[in-house]
């Protein structure tokens, strides 16, 4: 008998692999993924930690789940197994089932490999189990391979971080940097393609740090790996995420230069312009120093767009620190970003610091940055109008006849146009600009494309 299962996935695109995987994991069990939570056998909230008070958001969803399965029990339904994964689960631990006590699981990202097994033990013992450590061996060494869902694909190549930037938690959730072996992500990248899949998208907490072990026994750099996945058969596109500044070296900017395949889109993370504040950061890095990496990725690639993350309102930010962080914004431009205010994180040095930026002046920053760069992103997509940009069709769009599928540059694109084109890569001429994202029709055959 089928049972229903629901995942919900908080956070960034390694979340949603991690989600992936761990449904992948309870099929053979018969747990079949479901749109909603009311009626499901289990539901897991695979969590992020990032964010302020983002613990007490899962625990208010925890209680919304707490009366779901009083409401399933006295319908005569049955029983809802209710667990925690995630970066919450890692930060937390017990501490869930204290809050918590109706919670089944809690699992830490290192661990979802042992679910089947977790939920047999849960089964048993009716629940409590706990399991956040960090294993000798890694978890990718335990999944089979991945099932496609699509012809867009998410493959985790490196997890956790050395870094250790004052504000954040990953390496405390996350734990270090670890890298896969190279021919591992080659068969899973092989095994992707082999079932349709035409991008996939590499990610790591800092995917560029990538130092797996190459078939040839030498270390391989996210370069060296690049090149070889775009010798897959089928594989046309290929992008990478997240990245840190400091990981940017030769040859992966050679690698942008050399390989059509590597899409002219990075999001480079550099959350702010400032000097002093990178610097209380951790970052290691200056603001000049990123303008020369963004300098030199345009020089080898010259149509290649950026996008970033920008924090405002760390503590003892000034008004003249944050006046440093639009001119940079102003210097290199960018098409898409992700701006947060600043929030303290439990057991990060930065929360720790006594000169915490007022909460108004936060919001009022935060406002002015992202008119900025709604700015930037608006005129980019209108200097799109009229030009041809190969698109790879992904999907049905929101109206009958339509797909929706993506430009190099990792714009949305709708068109009209047959579902048999879904998987295809094709010339579109773009005809109107929004926002966040372009309209387009079937170019003429005459017409040059305006990038790769």
């Amino acid at each position: 008998m089928t049972k229903k299962l629901f995942v919900k996935t908080y956070g960034c695109q390694m979340n949603v692999y991690d989600s992936d995987r761990m449904t992948e994991l309870l099929a053979p069990l018969g747990y079949a993924a479901v749109d909603t939570p009311a009626d499901a056998d289990m539901v897991i909230l695979n969590t992020c930690h990032i964010r302020e008070k983002a613990a007490d958001k899962v625990y208010s969803e925890l209680g919304r789940l707490r009366d779901m399965r009083q409401e399933r029990n006295d319908s005569g339904a049955g029983d809802m197994m209710i667990a925690v994964a995630g970066c919450v689960a890692q930060a937390e631990g017990a501490e869930v089932f204290r809050r918590a006590p109706w919670v089944d699981m809690v699992f830490g990202p290192q661990t979802y490999h042992r679910l089947p097994e977790m939920v047999a033990r849960a089964a048993r013992q009716g629940g409590g189990v706990l399991d956040t450590d960090f294993p000798a061996d890694p978890k990718f060494d335990e999944l089979a391979a991945p099932k496609a869902s699509g012809v867009t694909a998410f493959l985790t190549i490196q997890e956790g971080c050395d870094k250790f930037c004052t504000f954040c938690v990953v390496p405390y959730t996350r734990g270090g940097e670890y890298s896969r072996a190279a021919s591992q992500v080659i068969t899973e990248a092989e095994a992707l393609a082999g079932q349709g899949v035409r991008e996939i998208t590499l990610l790591g907490q800092n995917v560029n740090a990538y130092h797996g072990v190459g078939p040839d026994g030498s270390e391989w750099g996210l370069g060296r790996l690049l090149r070889a996945l775009a010798d897959i058969d089928g594989l046309q596109r290929i992008r990478y995420t997240t990245s840190h500044p400091r990981d940017v070296d030769d040859e992966l900017i050679a690698a942008h230069r050399d390989l059509d395949a590597l899409m002219p889109f990075l999001h480079l993370p550099v959350q702010s312009g400032s000097d002093r504040i990178l610097t209380a950061m951790n970052r290691r890095h200056s603001a000049d120093d990123y303008r020369r990496i963004v300098d030199r990725l345009r020089t080898a690639r010259p149509d290649m767009v950026l996008s970033s993350d920008f924090i405002v309102g760390y503590p003892g930010e000034s008004d003249r620190d944050f006046e440093q962080t639009l001119k940079l914004i102003r210097d290199v431009g960018f098409v898409q970003a992700f701006s947060f205010k600043y929030s303290p994180r439990p057991g990060t040095p930065a929360a720790a610091d006594e000169i915490q930026v007022d909460e108004a002046v936060k919001s009022a920053r935060l406002a002015a940055l992202q008119e900025e760069l709604l700015g930037q992103q608006t005129a980019f997509n209108q200097s799109c109008v009229g030009k041809v940009m190969p698109v790879l069709f992904e999907k049905p769009g929101r109206h009958a006849g339509q797909l929706v599928g993506r430009t190099p540059f990792l714009q949305p694109l709708y068109a009209d146009m047959d579902v048999s084109h879904i998987g295809d890569i094709l010339n579109i001429e773009i005809t109107t600009a929004n926002p966040n994202s372009l309209s387009g029709q079937l170019a003429g055959p005459d017409q040059e494309r305006a990038c790769a």
